[in-house]
């Protein structure tokens, strides 16, 4: 999604290559290591709209870089409002059930529990400075680009159908438009599920991708014989089930989705991979 006219936008990237794409996209862009005791400088945002999409670490139970972050933006350094992605991981397992943002947080992962970390981290940090954070818990998120293509063409296997979970999914146009309706008016210390409302069966998410781009349809193992041939992330999934009730998200931000479900979106996606 590029710079909307009108509004000048900095991100703060990692690395050279991510900062190359912001600018393509018109996009003030910054390198930035949260990892790296980063300084005030670095990071402005005094009178800003703060986005924070940075993922935390990959090892532990906390977000150290939030808990970094939050010592940054304070006193004179404090933005006008703050979204924080979060993820859906933080209700653990919920055997399948639907689920509003009243569930119990029960993260079963470490994913889970650094991002139920960073919520509260971002809460804490709300309650002190007075600034307004709103919360999204978002699940898996495609486009276009952001297909299983290489693992379809790798021939990988997926569970049987009668064992796979259900899985949640959100256009990543939406999840934009998302984004900035929670910025203008999502009520702050609130969380929203962010979900096309029309969750599957993992399995059923690999089979249509496949269908929509003609390749062939994953091979299937049982539960029993995947502690064997998935990988330990892909475990990770397929160890939490949970549909997830999208209504706040469509009421209190006003949101119609361009892409209600997987196959609007799957074709959006097959268009685009025609142009």
């Amino acid at each position: 999604m590029r710079a909307l006219p009108g509004v000048a936008v900095t991100g703060l990237v990692q690395t050279a290559t991510s900062a190359g794409e912001l600018r393509s996209l018109g996009v003030d862009a910054r390198q930035v290591d949260l990892d790296a005791s980063p300084s005030v400088a670095q990071l402005p945002a005094s009178g800003r709209e703060v986005y924070y999409f940075a993922p935390p670490p990959s090892r532990g139970d906390s977000d150290t870089r939030v808990a970094a972050v939050c010592e940054l933006l304070q006193g004179n350094n404090l933005p006008t409002r703050l979204v924080y992605i979060s993820t859906s991981a933080v209700y653990g397992d919920c055997a399948g059930a639907w689920i509003d943002e009243n569930a119990p947080l029960r993260p079963g992962t470490g994913r889970g529990r650094r991002r139920l970390d960073a919520e509260r981290r971002w809460l804490r940090w709300s309650g002190q400075t007075g600034v307004p954070v709103v919360i999204l818990r978002v699940p898996g998120i495609y486009a276009h680009d952001r297909l299983p293509v290489k693992r379809l063409r790798d021939a990988l296997p997926v569970l049987a159908e009668g064992d796979s979970p259900f899985t949640n999914r959100i256009h990543a146009d939406d999840l934009a438009r998302v984004c900035i309706a929670a910025m203008r008016q999502g009520q702050s210390g609130e969380a929203y599920n962010v979900s096309d409302g029309h969750p599957t069966t993992m399995t059923d998410y690999f089979n249509q991708v496949a269908d929509r781009l003609g390749l062939p349809r994953p091979p299937v193992v049982a539960r029993a014989e995947a502690e064997h041939v998935l990988s330990a992330s892909m475990l990770s999934f397929l160890g939490e089930s949970k549909r997830l009730d999208n209504r706040r998200m469509c009421q209190q931000l006003g949101i119609q989705l361009t892409y209600p479900d997987l196959a609007a979106g799957l074709a959006a996606a097959d268009a685009e991979h025609a142009g």
